[in-house]
């Protein structure tokens, strides 16, 4: 993957504007922001809206506060990601809400606030379900996988929370040796994962 195709140069293009690089990370999110809405909407008999348009409409949501400059911390796939999630669980509340209302032929207002927040802890949850979880460790085995040995000691410590400075103490190197085998990792994880 070139650096013009990373995921964190759309991010900054986007931001500036460019709906080119908007659609690029559409065609590489669309898919799995479909399999959590899907998740998220379980249960509910199908409809004229579903998990597609759940996720269209988070990230057209998502796509205007990037827009509108929203987004304090928006730097990388990681902090990317999190905004979609949070998007789309919004979304399949509103979804969720909005079809149990229809079914009971009421017009119930949308909730604000903390009433808000407790809803959509209720499709998040505190804890991922089974099928996430499984997901997420197999590919963190597989992306761990793809490290030598000596850059997966580094890649442990950091997703272990250690500080560059600390993995550089533990493992008796310059702070500069670490940083460029981090970098290392995050281009051979850029690689795995777009592929």
């Amino acid at each position: 993957m070139s650096s013009r195709d990373s995921v964190t140069t759309w991010i900054g293009l986007m931001k500036a504007g460019d709906a080119a690089a908007a659609s690029q990370l559409w065609a590489r999110y669309f898919a799995r922001l479909v399999e959590l809405a899907r998740d998220r909407l379980r249960g509910l008999p199908r409809r004229a809206s579903d998990e597609e348009d759940v996720a269209l409409s988070a990230f057209h949501s998502f796509w205007q506060a990037v827009g509108e400059g929203r987004f304090s911390r928006l730097d990388n796939r990681d902090d990317l990601w999190q905004l979609l999630v949070m998007h789309t669980a919004r979304k399949a509340v509103d979804e969720r809400r909005f079809q149990k209302r229809q079914k009971r032929g009421g017009n119930t207002p949308r909730l604000e606030g903390e009433a808000a927040e407790l809803a959509l802890q209720e499709v998040i949850g505190h804890e991922p379900d089974p099928q996430f979880a499984a997901l997420v460790v197999e590919e963190y085995q597989v992306l761990l996988g793809s490290l030598d040995e000596d850059l997966r000691s580094v890649a442990l410590r950091r997703l272990e929370g250690y500080s560059n400075e600390e993995i550089a103490g533990q493992l008796e190197v310059s702070l500069r040796t670490v940083e460029r085998k981090l970098s290392v990792i995050r281009g051979l994880w850029e690689q795995d994962t777009s592929s």
